[in-house]
């Protein structure tokens, strides 16, 4: 069996004797046979003496040869066997020289089944014109599009030359240098990016379809289909305060532009950090900027986890939990104030009691520190290393003073290790570090370290929240709850009319922990509070969980059409538990998902099927 690394369990690499310090893409795009084919140059840079052959990862990609860039000698290479989950080493020898530096060529196409890569039929688009082809990195996804040391270990800058047909806009994790029509086929655009901050692997990400866009503000644009750009221009026309709010957090923007791409609804996530190109779901646009929070966790990752970055996924806590932080406190900042960012954490204290109840209190993934070794960071994701994470920096903010206190540590750390990939041990040796004082008169003794970081369920600790702004959400749950059907009519439309659309969700999520309501509470609920009308996606599934924990059948048509209009997990994942769990919709669920399976995100898929029972 191939061995993976020492340095990550979820690489095969070797970059603590070889590291790759660049990647030079020059790549095609072809929408017939659904591969990138071309080369990719890797300059080199040998940290061990004697050091022959560098390791690299690779799944499903056709290496047609290797060689050295500088002299074109052909370089022996071999392809390990392939592990389920982690692909194929790839090992290159390399030239003999003294020299502790060299560049090598791998010509290479990826596969029709890159995971990395989602191809979309131009009637999956909004607009039906052209075809659209994205990416999604992150976690281990790289490897199949690019033979590279995926890792987040390592760190490097790219550029690329991508040609694709001219009718087709090509954009990159990276700032664009120009484009110009292919000297071989002049129905052909070539496009070259540059990304001169060093990033980890996850991060490069590659789109191409029928896009235009429209300033945002002075370093941001909005991509989306022409269908789409007027409605994303007004949802994220925060985008430069969030921008100048974070800056005054965490320090300087370093990555030049901040553009959002709005992507065609199978993609997985609410959004992805990639650099200079933030993609976000189209499940955002509520039409009041009411799920603009994404952004501002979007934009919080160009310093957690961009600029400083888990070195393995075992620590993917360091990226998410310093991210929720951040993101409360721009919203906070721009919006509600403290009593927001209060709610707004009690909030993810309730989605961290939902998720370790489903996943089972034992469950190892529970643990806030993760052990990756032979498994897939995709199966292990959850909302714990973004609220269990959060729930830690918040209980030290209060161990430990207060905001005043804990925000310049936060810029501080940021200064510390950016350009770096650090782990757990190396963020709690700067803590101490930062707080001296505060550790020599035993402050950090009361905390259970090891129960945080490795123990599994809840945390040894709940913080104190302000529940000012959660205690109006929470008397009108126990409202209903308490209520019998004779007295539904004392309830009205004004008892939510001030609430903000946070509010409503949590006013929602409260009945997922009580006995069902009746048909009839939910009929009352429906047409006094209009939920069925709602565009806000956030309060949509949480309503229809309500629903389908009432066993309402109407209910039933909705929900499977909403996780099929759109692929997010965090919506798609919950609601097809739900209605597999449920007898009624169980066949519902899984015709549903077999019908509309070759239309999903391949991550998804992968998801649902495990949820009902058929992987």
């Amino acid at each position: 069996m191939s061995a993976l690394s020492a340095t990550d369990p979820t690489s095969f690499s070797n970059p603590d004797k070889v590291v790759v310090t660049h990647i030079d893409l020059d790549l095609e795009v072809d929408f017939e046979r659904h591969v990138l084919a071309g080369e990719v140059n890797l300059s080199l840079n040998k940290l061990v003496d004697g050091v022959d052959t560098v390791i690299l990862d690779t799944r499903d990609v056709t290496v047609h040869s290797v060689t050295d860039k500088q002299t074109g000698q052909q370089l022996n290479f071999s392809l390990g066997e392939k592990l389920e989950a982690f692909g194929s080493k790839l090992e290159v020898k390399l030239p003999t020289s003294a020299d502790k530096k060299c560049d090598i060529t791998i010509k290479y196409e990826t596969s029709p089944e890159c995971s990395a890569l989602q191809w979309l039929r131009p009637e999956q688009t909004a607009g039906g014109r052209q075809p659209y082809l994205f990416s999604q990195c992150q976690a281990i996804h790289c490897r199949s599009m690019v033979p590279c040391q995926d890792t987040p270990y390592v760190k490097c800058t790219y550029t690329a030359k991508i040609t694709a047909p001219k009718v087709i806009t090509i954009l990159m994790s990276a700032l664009l240098e120009g484009s110009k029509p292919s000297a071989s086929d002049p129905g052909k655009t070539v496009y070259s990016f540059r990304q001169k901050t060093p990033m980890p692997s996850y991060l490069i990400a590659i789109v191409g379809g029928d896009i235009v866009s429209k300033d945002l503000g002075p370093r941001s644009k909005v991509w989306s289909e022409p269908e789409l750009v007027e409605q994303s221009a007004f949802e994220f026309a925060e985008t430069e305060q969030m921008l100048q709010t974070a800056e005054k957090l965490l320090g300087p923007y370093v990555w030049g532009h901040y553009d959002l791409l709005v992507l065609p609804p199978s993609f997985p996530y609410g959004g992805m950090e990639n650099p200079c190109l933030t993609f976000v779901t189209p499940t955002l646009l509520a039409g009041d900027r009411s799920l603009a929070d994404v952004v501002a966790h979007e934009i919080s990752h160009s310093w957690t986890g961009n600029l400083v970055t888990n070195k393995t996924w075992d620590d993917f806590w360091l990226n998410e939990g310093n991210t929720k932080y951040v993101e409360r406190k721009i919203v906070s900042n721009l919006k509600g104030g403290e009593k927001l960012r209060q709610f707004l954490a009690h909030k993810g204290w309730t989605i961290l009691t939902e998720t370790v109840d489903d996943l089972g209190k034992e469950h190892p993934y529970t643990k806030l520190v993760q052990d990756t070794k032979g498994v897939d960071p995709d199966d292990s994701f959850s909302s714990i290393p973004y609220e269990k994470g959060h729930a830690l920096l918040f209980y030290l903010e209060q161990l430990l003073g207060g905001p005043d206190v804990f925000e310049p540590f936060m810029k501080t750390y940021i200064d510390k290790f950016k350009y770096k990939s650090i782990t757990t041990a190396d963020w709690k040796e700067f803590l101490f570090t930062y707080f001296h004082e505060q550790a020599a008169a035993g402050v950090f003794d009361k905390v259970d370290w090891d129960g945080w970081l490795y123990g599994v369920g809840m945390p040894p600790v709940k913080p104190t929240y302000d529940m000012t702004l959660a205690e109006s959400c929470e008397t009108l749950a126990k409202r209903w709850l308490d209520s019998s059907e004779e007295q539904l009519s004392g309830f009205t439309y004004s008892d939510v009319e001030q609430f903000l659309p946070v509010q409503t969700e949590q006013f929602l999520a409260a009945f997922l922990n009580y006995s069902p309501l009746s048909h009839a509470k939910i009929i009352k609920m429906r047409d006094t509070y209009k939920f069925d009308e709602v565009k806000n996606s956030e309060i949509k599934f949480r309503w229809l969980r309500v629903c389908i924990k009432a066993q309402y059948e109407p209910a039933i048509k909705p929900a499977l059409q909403f996780v099929t209009e759109q692929g997010r997990m965090k919506f798609v994942k919950p609601i097809y538990r739900d209605l597999y769990n449920w007898e009624t919709s169980r066949d519902q669920a899984i015709s549903t998902f077999q019908t509309n399976r070759n239309q999903m995100h391949n991550t998804t898929v992968q998801t649902v099927a495990k949820v009902l029972q058929l992987a």
